[in-house]
C-alpha cells in the first residue's frame, strides 16, 4: 500500500483520541446506569416498551427491539461501562486489529441502541458526537498498526462540521451574534451556569464582546486550517482547544466541550504532542486488509457527507441533525438565538388537604438548575443532568414538556423513588405531598453589592402559574403560555 495511506507521525494523536473518547464513553454509561430507567425504563416517565411498539427498526436500529427489560438495560450499560474503562487503560493496544476494532465497534452498536430510544432525553448534539467519533475510532486500530492517515482526516473533517456549523447557525440566526452582543445575556441564560458563570457574567461589556469575535474565529476561521499543512493545522486545533476550555469554565455542557477537545487531537503531529507526552514509536508493519477498511471508510463517510454539507450553506440549516438512522455522519450546531431574560419553572408540594391562598408550598431542588437563591450553581459537566436539562426547556415554553411534565408530576405525587433520587432535595422524604404545582419564575444574577449584601447568587421575579395545583385524583392542566425562544 502506498506510504500515503498511513501517519507515522500522528501516534500520540491516536492514543489521545482513543483514550479521550473512551473517557467520554465511560461518564456516557454512567449517565445511562443512574438516570435511563427512572426516566425511560419499564415505569419510566416516558416508557421504552411504549416508544418501540411505534418505532420500527429502520427509523431507530436498537438491540432492545429485539427484547427490553430494566434489568437487559443495567446488562448493556455495564458492558459499555466495562468496555470503556478497558479503552482508557489501554487494554485494547495489547490486542489484535481484528478485535480492537471488534470492541470499539460493539461500544458503538451498544450506545446507539441507547440513543436511538431515548427520545427526548437523549435529543442531544453531543450523543451523536460521541457516536459518530466512536465509530471513527474503531478504525484507528491499536499501537501495533500504522495510524491509518484517512482515519485522521475524517476525525479533522467531523471537527470541522462541528465548529463551522456552530459557527454558521450563529451568523445565520440571533442578530447579537453579529453585533457582538450575545455574551451580555449567554453566561446568565444558559442551561445550566457553573460556579463561574456569575463572574464571567458580570466582566465588562467589552470583555464579553472580546469573548463573542473569539468564538467567531474559533468556529469560522480555525477549522479551515485544518486542512493545510503542520504547524497551521495545529495552530487551528489550538484555538479551537483554548475556546473550548474557556467553555469548560464558564458553563456545564455535558461532555461537549471534553468530546470537542478530544477531537482536537486530529489536528496536532507527534512533533507538537512530544514536548507534553512522551513518544514511543513502535516498529509497525502496514496490514493490507487495515488499510483496505480504511479506504471503505471514507468512501462510506464522504456518501453520506452530502446532505450534512448541504445543510452547512443552507439558508435553513437545521442543527444537532441525523440523515441516518446509525448517525454516522451527522450536522451540529448550538445557540443560534440567546435569550435575553431567564426563566425558571420551580416545582412545589404541599401537604394540607385544602389548598387556599395561604397554603405553605415546599420547593423541590433540583441537582444542577437553579432553585435556592443562596445556593452557588454548581459544576456537573462533564456529567449530564438529563432532567435538569429538560426543566430549562419546560421554561422556554410548555411545548417542550407536554411528554413528560405530567407523568413527571405524577411520580412526585407518588414519592416515586427513582425518581426523587434525580433530585438534590426533596420535600416530603416521609409521606408523599396532597398536591404539586409549578410556578413559573424571572431568575437573574445578583449584582456584586446584592451578592454581598445577602448572600445570594439570584434574584427572582414570580411571573405565574406554571401548573396548577394537582393531586393524585386531580388532573394535570399547564399553563400554555409560550415564554420564551431558543
Amino acid at each position: 500500500m502506498p506510504d500515503w495511506l498511513h501517519a507515522p507521525d500522528y501516534t500520540l494523536a491516536r492514543l489521545l483520541l482513543q483514550r479521550g473518547l473512551g473517557l467520554v464513553y465511560v461518564v456516557a454509561f454512567l449517565v445511562v446506569l443512574e438516570q435511563f430507567r427512572p426516566l425511560l425504563g419499564e415505569r419510566g416517565l416516558l416508557p421504552v416498551p411504549r416508544f418501540l411498539a411505534h418505532a420500527s427498526f429502520r427509523e431507530a436500529p436498537s438491540l432492545f427491539h429485539f427484547r427490553y427489560s430494566d434489568r437487559l438495560l443495567t446488562a448493556v450499560s455495564l458492558l459499555g461501562l466495562v468496555l470503556s474503562l478497558a479503552i482508557v487503560i489501554g487494554l485494547p493496544d495489547r490486542w489484535p486489529a481484528p478485535l480492537t476494532i471488534a470492541v470499539w465497534l460493539l461500544l458503538w452498536a451498544l450506545y446507539l441502541s441507547i440513543v436511538n430510544v431515548g427520545q427526548v432525553f437523549y435529543g442531544f448534539g453531543w450523543e451523536t458526537l460521541l457516536l459518530e467519533a466512536g465509530f471513527l475510532a474503531a478504525f484507528l486500530g491499536p499501537a501495533s498498526t500504522p495510524v491509518p492517515a484517512l482515519v485522521v482526516w475524517l476525525f479533522r473533517w467531523l471537527l470541522f462540521r462541528l465548529e463551522f456549523g456552530a459557527g454558521l447557525i450563529k451568523m445565520r440566526g440571533d442578530r447579537c451574534w453579529r453585533d457582538l452582543t450575545c455574551l451580555y445575556y449567554h453566561h446568565e441564560t444558559q442551561p445550566m451556569p457553573n460556579p463561574l458563570s456569575w463572574y464571567f457574567h458580570h466582566l465588562p461589556r467589552p470583555l464579553h464582546r472580546v469573548e463573542v469575535v473569539g468564538s467567531h474565529f474559533a468556529q469560522l476561521a480555525a477549522p479551515i486550517l485544518l486542512f493545510l499543512p503542520q504547524p497551521i493545522a495545529a495552530v487551528g486545533g489550538l484555538v479551537m482547544a483554548v475556546t473550548q476550555f474557556w467553555l469548560v469554565l464558564s458553563g456545564n455542557f455535558s461532555w461537549l466541550n471534553l468530546a470537542t477537545i478530544v477531537l482536537t487531537a486530529s489536528a496536532f503531529d507527534d512533533r507538537f504532542l512530544g514536548r507534553i507526552l512522551p513518544v514511543a514509536h513502535l516498529v509497525t508493519a502496514p496490514v493490507a486488509w487495515h488499510d483496505a477498511v480504511a479506504i471503505a471508510l471514507a468512501v462510506l463517510v464522504i456518501a453520506l457527507s452530502y446532505r450534512p454539507a448541504r445543510n452547512l450553506f443552507s439558508r435553513s440549516q437545521l442543527m444537532n441533525a441525523s440523515f441516518d438512522p446509525l448517525r454516522l455522519v451527522n450536522t451540529y450546531g448550538a445557540f443560534g438565538s440567546i435569550g435575553r431574560e431567564r426563566y425558571e419553572v420551580v416545582v412545589e408540594g404541599t401537604s394540607e388537604e385544602r389548598i387556599s391562598p395561604d397554603t405553605l408550598w415546599l420547593e423541590y431542588e433540583f441537582r444542577g438548575k437553579p432553585t435556592d437563591l443562596k445556593r452557588r450553581p454548581p459544576q456537573w459537566a462533564p456529567y449530564h443532568l438529563r432532567l435538569d436539562w429538560m426543566m430549562w426547556f419546560a421554561a422556554l415554553s410548555p411545548a417542550y414538556a407536554y411528554s413528560w411534565f405530567g407523568p413527571f408530576v405524577k411520580k412526585l405525587l407518588q414519592n416515586d423513588r427513582s425518581i426523587v433520587r434525580l433530585l438534590r432535595r426533596n420535600p416530603f422524604p416521609d409521606a408523599p405531598p396532597r398536591a404539586v404545582r409549578a410556578t413559573l419564575y424571572r431568575y437573574r444574577f445578583t449584582t456584586p453589592r446584592e451578592h454581598r449584601e445577602t448572600g445570594a447568587w439570584w434574584v427572582r421575579t414570580r411571573l405565574g402559574e406554571y401548573l396548577q395545583p394537582t393531586t393524585r385524583e386531580g388532573s394535570l392542566r399547564p399553563l400554555r403560555r409560550e415564554v420564551a425562544t431558543a
